[in-house]
């Protein structure tokens, strides 16, 4: 079972005199005091030895920052390229992925805004389509329905694990299989699943997934990781290359890297990714399993709670759920609620119809509140928080 006071001890944002209830790791979460030292630990010695030094010093944490995210997903370091973001690192992966006239792609329905942009734009420049596998009445994706859908001209599927816009869960490892059948490559964006829900790369069988490291993982912005298959980590051609994904080896040749760096450029936020890795460390400290039950408690209270609030609706679809809360208030638009909420010291966000159109459009919704709650939050401020959204 999780210790939640030493969680709470050792997350500066949330100690006793903070005063805040903080509902945003779906955004942005609150690190760990080791990750905070760590990155400014490096940041200090930058200012003392410059850049290139202090990087010099640190190469064997850096090697073991891969070490620990295979860990974590069950994936050797060599699949495991480090990146500033999940967008990057889905971008980096898909256009790499060889298109052409006829080829389809296919995209969740509640797909994130820049996975589908780089959709529309990939088959604007290559001729290939853009199709939308459909969702069952639970709003998770429809499997009969893609299994009908699927032929040999589908090349890449899109699935997003856990939406921006609610908590949902889709059926991955299920969606996966059926696009093998028909030899698609299936790129999970798993922005809103890693460090809130178990992922093991085998288990799902994906051939790449994108995360970030501030979100559930708890780590600094603009870091992130990319997995990818070791075969197609050994074959596919990144659309950007630098003298780190690969070495010029002629005046009209280059030879590319031989597993997943090839997927990464040589500069890059040095204390950022020690930083990541201190705060994978921290999870498996803690021990994941414990972490990811105590996310799904704390959300399964507030959508117990929160229906009990006259004029409040929860909007969360799916069978399986996750440590994102979406509701509405009757009356009051989202980002009054948020922030009426927030000069109370309660932090939640808003998600917008633009961030995820295609679900979002087909509720007729044009924003929902989110609440994330970490496994660092009490059940006393869930209580403060349930509180003052019926005062509203």
């Amino acid at each position: 079972m999780l210790d939640e006071g030493r969680v709470r001890a050792e997350t500066p944002g949330c100690g006793s005199d903070s005063g805040t209830v903080f509902l945003d790791s779906a955004g942005s979460s609150l690190p760990s005091q080791v990750v905070l030292d760590t990155v400014i630990g490096h940041l200090r010695r930058e200012a003392e030895v410059g850049g290139y030094r202090a990087a010099n010093e640190r190469l064997e944490d850096l090697a073991a920052v891969k070490t620990d995210i295979g860990t974590l997903i069950n994936a050797d370091p060599s699949c495991i390229a480090l990146s500033d973001s999940a967008t990057r690192a889905w971008a980096d992966f898909f256009y790499s992925v060889p298109l052409g006239p006829g080829d389809r792609i296919l995209i969740s329905g509640s797909d994130y805004a820049s996975n589908g942009i780089a959709a529309l734009q990939r088959a604007r420049a290559t001729g290939a389509r853009v199709e939308q596998i459909p969702t069952d009445p639970n709003g998770q994706l429809d499997l009969d329905a893609m299994a009908d859908m699927v032929d040999e001209r589908v090349k890449l599927v899109s699935v997003l694990h856990v939406p921006s816009n609610g908590g949902l869960v889709n059926p991955a490892a299920e969606a996966t299989r059926i696009a093998h059948s028909v030899g698609a490559l299936v790129l999970l964006d798993a922005c809103q699943s890693a460090g809130q829900i178990a992922l093991d790369t085998r288990e799902l069988d994906v051939d790449a997934m994108s995360v970030t490291g501030r979100k559930w993982l708890r780590g600094p912005r603009g870091t992130g990781f990319l997995y990818v298959r070791p075969e197609l980590a050994t074959t596919l051609e990144p659309q950007r290359l630098d003298l780190h994904s690969a070495q010029w080896t002629s005046a009209d040749s280059y030879q590319l890297a031989a597993d997943a760096s090839r997927f990464e450029f040589w500069e890059c936020d040095v204390a950022g990714r020690l930083g990541l890795g201190a705060a994978v460390r921290y999870l498996l400290d803690l021990g994941p399993e414990d972490v990811y039950a105590a996310v799904a408690a704390r959300a399964e209270y507030l959508r117990k709670t929160l229906p009990e609030i006259p004029g409040v609706t929860v909007r969360d679809l799916g069978v399986r759920h996750s440590g994102i809360v979406s509701f509405t208030v009757d009356g009051v638009a989202a980002f009054d609620v948020r922030d009426r909420l927030a000069a109370r010291d309660i932090t939640v966000t808003v998600s917008q119809a633009s961030s995820t159109l295609l679900d979002m459009t087909a509720r007729g919704l044009d924003a929902v509140v989110r609440a994330s709650p970490h496994c660092f939050v009490s059940f006393d401020e869930l209580d403060r928080f349930v509180a003052a959204l019926a005062e509203l």
